[in-house]
């Protein structure tokens, strides 16, 4: 009898079982067969055959959350690149589960679209901090032009962080780099210098950036190339 936790051999079967009948056609009752568990086992640990794909993400916005609550006034971009690395050290864990993942994904629409409504949860955890910051510490007023001013700022600081996550976590996925952590790290730094906030913000020289006072969004699909981004970004703010 295999030694493996019983949350783990339910994983492996699904995951063996998606590859081999596909996702629709697998059932749970075929699940625990193939685990050699019962149902109130699978049930312990999952809600559901979707639950057995995906990472525990309210753990990982517990861990991200607690993170950023952390943090000092003068590192809060930092703390958000902090929290984005949490993300990333999960899926290495992870490992061939991950990209057993990642391919089932791409094959499946219903579960693309259960990735994408995660890493919106992620999206908008980061912009609340990233707001409370700029208002707390940027020298913003308080009144609601200011208020809008911040709330959209922070929306593009953060979707500008989660691609540039997804950016180096696909090509991880794919194989094409092994360590993707130093990649990452500059991947953000670049973010960062991008949005640089005198006073508040290091850049990655240890130098001040200067930043524009008008604040501008572009939209991008999430497969867009971070060098295109950072260009297109670089351009709508000066820099």
């Amino acid at each position: 009898m295999s030694k493996k936790p019983a949350r783990d051999r339910l994983a492996e079967a699904a995951f063996d079982l998606f590859d081999e009948r596909g996702y629709e056609q697998t059932t749970v009752d075929d699940i625990t067969e193939r685990a050699g568990l019962g149902r109130t086992t699978f049930f312990r640990y999952y809600r559901s055959k979707e639950d057995v794909i995906f990472p525990d993400h309210d753990r990982l916005l517990e861990q991200m959350a607690e993170r950023l609550s952390a943090t000092s006034s003068e590192a809060g971009m930092l703390a958000v690149s902090d929290a984005v690395r949490v993300v990333m050290v999960h899926y290495l864990q992870e490992g061939k589960v991950a990209r057993r993942r990642y391919a089932l994904t791409s094959r499946v629409p219903a579960l693309r679209d259960r990735e994408i409504v995660s890493t919106a949860r992620y999206q908008r955890l980061f912009s609340e901090f990233i707001a409370a910051w700029l208002t707390d510490n940027a020298g913003y007023g308080r009144s609601d032009s200011d208020r809008d001013q911040v709330a959209l700022q922070a929306e593009v600081i953060a979707a500008a962080m989660v691609a540039a996550h997804n950016h180096v976590l696909r090509r991880w996925l794919r194989g094409q780099v092994q360590d993707p952590l130093p990649e990452l790290d500059k991947a953000l730094g670049r973010v960062i210098k991008v949005f640089a906030i005198p006073g508040l913000t290091p850049a990655g020289d240890g130098s001040s950036v200067g930043a524009t006072d008008d604040t501008a969004v572009i939209a991008f699909r999430t497969s867009t190339d971070l060098d295109t981004l950072i260009s297109s970004l670089k351009r709508i703010v000066g820099s």
